[in-house]
């Protein structure tokens, strides 16, 4: 019997041909309940996208849970047989919440597992298919992997605490170099440790463009973890499918499940990774199961998005450059930034409505947006690159890198309130703000208790009429305070324009938007060496 394609979206369509391809590379179908016991979810929390699942209470009183992973389901119930090596394959729905609506969502995943005796051989399998799976679906695409080994081995013997290493892994994933000299700095790593993160850090690209790096790395330290990566590597650059893979140490998963070697699956103009995958070792041991295990997921929801042409839909015309700008003065000298760094576009100062400007010889196009929405327009990819404020960032946390520090809009994030106020310990502290992230973080960190009063503007005032006994905002002169009788109790963190880029536009960009970079560099440091 013929089906007629029309009748599948085009995710299942896409998901049919690679269940085909795992099946044929020798790889069984797995079939699982829609349901599992909410403890398994409860005891691995971190292991999830998302810890919001759905529960109910079954007939005879257990707790279950709607699946929100398949993984820990097939580890569940997959026999554990260290000896042998088990392949499978999934087609699965998910149920998770959706980062756009905030609301449950049922997500097709397709995906494969390979677990017990797993070594190189099985792992470059596992690699190879996660590129083919990224090739079915577009031909611009790419896998970027990184060695979390490699990572930890680095920070070995310098520290243990939970939160540097923490702090190490979250700046290698936002690409911000600053952010990880300032931790190497802040607890004493060695010069070593810290030149060798560092060095990692700056590891992109092609396998072929990377290993020289990479071997010399290894010969200027003691990381064995490195040479084992170096020895993957190799296997990989003599393969059919080296020139859809990029070395990348931004990319990091939760180290207390994964190890090894992880990967994410890009498509050009798709704003997310549509595959995801590794070793996790780690979450095997935790589970008390004796094999090792690598495998990884097809996010088909996303794949929707794809026009025919292999492009995400409704993206304007043209290989240009999006360049999202703060309006104000702030988004004025940051465009003279870039017009110095020789990415002008005369038409951007003209009095007009036009809503874009264009410079078809740079291939960059500008855009205004209000300043707290340039992070949402880089995130979900409207906008290649941006520049927003430090504070914008650390209030929502969006997915992006931090690429460069500009400068430009220098102020602090801080705590003031009245010259006579002092906190009581042990009492509720009332706090006013407009930014409800940072103060609830930064107070938690502390053990405070604190009511928080969530405001949009004229946030001074609230301490001076009783609503507030202190705020949380932005202070650059401090002369609006000093005029009320407010005073800052404490700095939380400093304050200025950031450089951001969508992930997976910088992965398909990133000659274009390191020379960007490379520029406006070169000016920062001009600037601070004339003061």
């Amino acid at each position: 019997m013929q089906i007629n394609d029309e009748l599948m979206q085009k995710s299942e369509r896409t998901v049919l041909g690679l269940q085909q391809m795992y099946l044929d590379a020798g790889y069984a179908p797995y079939r699982m309940s829609k349901f599992e016991e909410y403890d398994l979810y409860a005891d691995n929390k971190d292991f999830l996208i998302s810890d919001n699942v759905i529960t109910f209470t079954d007939t005879s009183g257990r707790l279950m849970a709607l699946k929100p992973d398949v993984t820990l389901s097939i580890v569940k119930n997959l026999g554990d047989r260290p000896d042998e090596v088990q392949k499978v394959f999934y087609r699965e729905n998910v149920y998770r919440v959706s980062r756009g609506t905030g609301s449950y969502k049922e997500m097709l995943q397709a995906g494969l597992e390979c677990i017990g005796k797993v070594g190189r051989a099985e792992l470059l399998e596992v690699i190879r298919l996660a590129a083919q799976s990224l090739a079915q679906i577009s031909a611009r695409s790419v896998l970027a992997l990184s060695s979390l080994d490699v990572i930890e081995e680095a920070m070995a013997g310098e520290t243990n605490a939970a939160e540097a290493r923490g702090r190490v892994f979250s700046a290698l994933g936002d690409r911000n170099y600053s952010a990880l000299r300032s931790v190497c700095s802040e607890y004493g790593f060695s010069s070593e440790s810290a030149e060798l993160l560092c060095a990692l850090a700056e590891v992109h690209g092609t396998v072929s463009e990377t290993l020289p790096t990479l071997r010399s790395l290894f010969a200027d330290s003691s990381c064995a973890s490195l040479g084992a990566f170096i020895l993957t590597l190799d296997s990989i650059a003599e393969s059919e499918f080296s020139a859809a893979v990029d070395v990348d140490f931004s990319v990091v998963c939760d180290p207390g499940y994964y190890c090894g070697i992880v990967f994410k699956g890009y498509v050009h103009g798709i704003p997310d990774a549509v595959l995801s995958g590794g070793q996790y070792d780690r979450l095997m041991h935790r589970m008390q199961r004796r094999s090792r295990a690598v495998g990884f997921a097809v996010y088909a929801d996303m794949l929707e998005r794809i026009g025919d042409g292999g492009e995400e839909q409704g993206r304007l015309p043209g290989d240009y450059l999006n360049i999202a700008l703060p309006k104000g003065r702030l988004g004025e000298k940051i465009y003279a930034m870039f017009a110095r760094a020789g990415y002008e576009c005369p038409s951007i100062c003209e009095q007009n409505r036009k809503l874009f400007f264009e410079n078809p010889e740079k291939h960059v196009r500008y855009f205004w947006v209000k300043p707290s929405d340039v992070a949402i327009y880089v995130e979900r990819g409207a906008a290649d690159i941006g520049v927003c404020g430090k504070d914008i960032l650390a209030e929502y946390e969006p997915d992006v890198y931090e690429l460069l520090d500009t400068g430009e809009g220098r102020c602090r994030m801080a705590v003031a309130g009245p010259r006579d106020f002092s906190y009581t310990p042990g009492t509720t502290l009332r706090v006013a703000t407009k930014f409800y992230s940072v103060a609830k973080r930064y107070y938690l960190s502390r053990g405070i208790d604190i009511d928080i009063i969530h405001l949009n503007g004229s946030i001074e005032i609230a301490p001076l009429l009783g609503l507030s006994d202190v705020i949380v905002d932005i202070v650059e002169t401090g002369a609006t305070l000093r005029e009320n009788d407010l005073e800052v109790k404490q700095e939380i963190f400093d304050i200025s324009a950031r450089l951001i880029a969508n992930k997976s536009a910088y992965k398909f960009g990133r000659e274009a938007i390191d020379d960007i970079i490379a520029k406006l560099s070169e000016m920062t440091r001009e600037k601070r060496n004339e003061k």
